[in-house]
């Protein structure tokens, strides 16, 4: 392994990797030997930062469905043991739950870990770390990694013990308990969701547990959910809510059985979207706005931080409506909660903090990107309504939708890419500057966004360079029919001039 890349499993904060054969040109560099090292290389990690002996550590690991979870798993949990951690196999579990695991009375590890890929194809895996403080950064995967190359484990004089413990149980009591308490029913408080017909769609990840372990013990009739059992391969359809062929599947789902509500997860449940009664999704822009119409209720004129592609819609609502104030910052789930976080630490009360991606993470619930959390605040809103004889997009109702909208991701050629694409990305910056009714938009905190007045086209667009790829996604919103190839034409004569840009994703 002299000549492996560490390096390359880094995906941000997180670490992925190609675990199984099978895809052209994508050679398996997640093996059970790399994981085992990975994980004792976390538990060493541990060790540093809580200045305790390896032996007195104790942490969990958990899995999505992914085919190569069980063995790659295995692998970990005796690599943490080895070096005399005790550790708890959670099997199947959600990356929220096993962040809980570290907070929770009876478990209360120093660490965790989960491994999944997120939504990425059945031949990717990876690893996700938690302490009590929250999932770790890029520059602590950095140092995990560089431990995991340098090798220098020391077994323990007697190993640690592996303990089977079925947490995703006690995660979703705590759900259930949540809301229970919250919508405190008057007429049945134990199943404040009965008479409600709730879809779930798990995608075939490891969301199914919340139709039986959270709804079904609330009341809700779940008849109609979907792709509940695990399967990593993912028959069906991709397990993420930000895909159009899975939303169109929970959306007809509800419609199909006349349900009330619809709620999609991604793999690993840190990500979720919602289906209303008529079937039109509560996604992006629709969902921010519904949790932040809940959060604005309950603590008024606070602070929402979301990515830097939400619509000028979305502002006007929050800030106009609701009466609070939108904090657009940069893409990235990591990011948007890390600047949450910096906000209160200044004063600013801020008690949202979410992606268009459905990353949402509540200053109420450790600032933790669950999908499940997420959800059941949508859920009491939901039984809350129901009793006060409206619909829970009442909420939402004054919320103006662009009429049209459009994402381009231009492939940059050059070598070097980030200092091309930051070159034209200034470059465009002059451009904007020579246009009459185009306006640089204030507090803009990546690439460029702009304001398009004219009749023809009013309004965005936002140019910005992606976090990790070659890539220049380009963001177009009009209020007006035509719009988005109105401005999309104008953009053209500017783009025709970057040698190094794959323009075919215009046509």
């Amino acid at each position: 392994m002299q000549d492996f890349n560490w390096k390359k499993l880094q995906n941000g904060s997180d670490i992925r990797g190609v675990a199984i054969d099978g895809v052209p040109n994508e050679p398996v560099n997640l093996t059970p030997e790399i994981a085992q090292r990975l994980g004792q290389a976390f538990t060493t990690w541990l060790a540093t930062k809580f200045s305790k002996p390896t032996t007195e550590l104790q942490l969990a690991v958990g899995r999505d469905s992914r085919i190569s979870g069980p063995k790659l798993m295995k692998s970990v949990l005796h690599g943490i043991a080895d070096l005399g951690a005790q550790v708890y196999d959670f099997g199947m579990a959600s990356t929220p739950a096993m962040f809980m695991s570290t907070v929770t009375p009876g478990f209360d590890c120093d660490g965790a870990i989960m491994m999944t890929a997120s939504h990425l194809p059945f031949n990717r895996n990876g690893l996700k770390f938690f302490t009590p403080q929250g999932g770790l950064g890029k520059s602590d995967i950095a140092e995990i990694l560089t431990l995991a190359e340098q090798n220098n484990f020391i077994p323990a004089a007697s190993a640690g013990a592996i303990a089977d413990r079925d947490f995703i149980s006690v995660y979703a009591d705590q759900l259930v308990q949540k809301i229970r308490i919250d919508v405190n029913h008057p007429d049945h408080p134990d199943q404040p969701l009965q008479g409600l017909k709730i879809i779930v769609d798990a995608g075939n990840g490891a969301g199914g547990f919340y139709a039986s372990k959270v709804l079904e013990p609330l009341g809700a009739d779940t008849t109609g959910s979907q792709f509940l059992d695990p399967d990593g391969m993912f028959p069906n359809h991709i397990p993420n809510p930000e895909n159009g062929a899975a939303m169109a599947s929970i959306c007809q789902a509800v419609l199909a059985h006349n349900a009330d509500f619809g709620i999609i997860f991604d793999t690993d449940v840190d990500r979720a979207a919602a289906v209303d009664h008529q079937g039109q999704e509560l996604n992006r822009n629709r969902l921010i706005a519904l949790i932040t119409a809940i959060v604005l209720q309950e603590h008024p004129g606070s602070t929402i931080v979301t990515d830097s592609i939400t619509s000028d819609g979305l502002t006007r609502f929050i800030e106009q409506e609701l009466h609070g104030n939108h904090h657009r910052f940069k893409r990235g789930y990591k990011n948007v909660i890390s600047e949450a976080v910096r906000l209160n630490q200044i004063g600013e009360d801020s008690w949202l903090a979410i992606e268009t991606s459905g990353h949402g993470a509540m200053r109420e619930n450790y600032f933790l990107d669950d999908g499940a959390y997420l959800i059941s605040k949508l859920l009491i809103e939901l039984a809350r309504a129901k009793q006060a004889g409206r619909s829970l997009t009442d909420l939402i109702s004054t919320l103006k939708e662009p009429k049209e909208s459009r994402e381009i991701r231009l492939t940059i050629q050059a070598n070097e890419f980030k200092s091309y694409g930051e070159k034209v990305i200034e470059n465009l910056t002059a451009f904007v500057a020579e246009q009459s009714d185009w306006s640089l938009v204030p507090n803009n905190y990546e690439g460029v966004r702009v304001a398009c007045s004219s009749p023809t086209e009013d309004g965005w667009f936002l140019l910005r360079l992606s976090l990790h790829d070659p890539v220049l996604p380009l963001n177009v919103e009009s209020n007006v029919e035509h719009g988005v190839a109105k401005i999309l034409e104008r953009l053209r004569t500017f783009f025709n001039n970057a040698d190094d840009l794959d323009l075919s994703a215009f046509s």
